[in-house]
């Protein structure tokens, strides 16, 4: 008799005691194959307004793979929703610089890719032991709210000419800004977990281009299955 994974019932009891299951997690692997699902339009940058912003689906996953090991995020759930967010705030991974209207400092796929604003930019740069030496080089104020324009678009560059700071801050901000309630309501896979992801967490409106990208991204990865 077995209770899951192949563990022999007894063995399992001894083990555990009980036949809960854990929370469901995965390895942080994401295939092209499941970007181009998701977003359709990074199969290819042909036709890109701004080719070199863009980024095919073959570089985006490893990049965002790379992005959930070093940030630890391994809830599918919460994986989608990351993916969903990169894709409808970069146009498919076509844009890393907020190019309409133009906010100084604000890209990245996740701002890089996610366009975050240059005050999380600055935070999640100075979180990088690597950029240490670069970010020195930058006269920095003493508040990230002071940054002009110059210094916030500096801050970016160091962002988005590496694709794997350039994909990571969406895992990053996940991660380091949003509270451990949103984002056990967003590792339920539920509509209400999501819905409070965007406007508690990211603090935007909801609309649903953004949701058919999420509902997209969880139909890809397995969520709720």
């Amino acid at each position: 008799m077995f209770c899951r994974d192949g563990l022999p019932f007894a063995l399992f009891l001894f083990l555990a005691g009980t036949c809960a299951l854990p929370p469901r997690v995965r390895s942080p692997s994401i295939s092209s194959d499941q970007l181009v699902s998701i977003a359709p339009k990074s199969s290819s940058c042909a036709g890109a307004p701004y080719p070199a912003q863009c980024r095919t689906a073959d570089r985006a996953a490893v990049a965002i793979a790379s992005s959930f090991d070093t940030y630890g995020v391994t809830s599918p759930a919460e994986m989608a929703a990351l993916i969903a967010t990169m894709a409808f705030e970069s146009d498919e991974f076509r844009y890393n610089i907020n190019v309409y209207p133009g906010i100084p400092g604000q890209g990245s796929m996740a701002s890089p890719r996610n366009m975050q604003s240059a005050v999380f930019n600055l935070q999640y740069a100075q979180a990088i032991p690597a950029l240490s030496s670069s970010l020195a080089a930058i006269p920095i104020p003493s508040s990230a709210g002071e940054l002009t324009v110059d210094q916030e678009n500096s801050v970016r560059e160091l962002l988005i000419s590496n694709d794997s700071y350039d994909f990571g801050s969406a895992a990053w901000f996940l991660t380091s800004q949003c509270p451990q309630s949103v984002r056990s309501g967003l590792q339920s896979g539920s509509l209400a977990g999501w819905q409070d992801y965007v406007s508690v967490c990211i603090g935007t409106v909801l609309v649903p281009e953004r949701e058919t990208y999420w509902h997209k991204a969880c139909q890809t990865l397995g969520v709720g299955k």
